[in-house]
């Protein structure tokens, strides 16, 4: 029987960056990741530096597999999602790897990055799907995610979903 696949989050670094491009120009990811894919890169690559965003590349072993990045929308000014909850992250994400698609790994590594978020006290976290991304949508829920609104950002159409810290609930 295989063993359960083990995921790290290290943070993005300069000498990722022709990765990054390279998974940006995946039609899979291309498709929902913005009409123009260096823009995008050039957005992924200021997060660097950025007090809001942190971005990672997320591992399976020791193969680099895709980009995950938590944003604070209280950080940002006139962030349309600033109705959350204080201390609520965002999350971003994508696989790059086209062989990894319709295997698990979404679900799964979206569920242990948030339990992480949770161990270090963040009490929501909450994703944005496009309504018509039905495999993120299906990833998010499996993951533990409940859609709670629909909502028109600067990117189109989104299916507000959110998970709650179970330590962080109050009666």
């Amino acid at each position: 029987m295989p063993s359960e696949p083990s995921y790290r989050f290290r943070p993005l670094e300069p000498d990722d960056l022709d990765l990054i491009s390279g998974w940006l120009a995946e039609p899979h990811v291309a498709q929902w990741w913005g009409d123009d894919p260096k823009e995008e890169f050039n957005a992924i690559a200021a997060h660097m530096d950025s007090i809001s965003v942190e971005p990672f590349i997320i591992m399976l072993d020791e193969r680099p597999i895709g980009y995950l990045q938590t944003y604070d929308p209280h950080l940002e000014d006139d962030h349309p999602y600033q109705d959350q909850p204080t201390g609520t992250l965002g999350l971003d994400q994508f696989i790059g790897e086209p062989d990894l698609l319709n295997t698990g790994h979404g679900s799964r590594l979206i569920d242990e990055f948030v339990s992480l978020l949770f161990e270090e006290g963040v009490p929501r976290v909450i994703l944005d799907p496009d309504p018509a991304n039905a495999r993120a949508i299906k990833a998010y829920t499996k993951a533990g995610f409940i859609p709670f609104d629909t909502r028109t950002s600067i990117y189109g159409p989104a299916l507000m979903m959110a998970r709650d810290n179970p330590d962080e609930m109050r009666p």
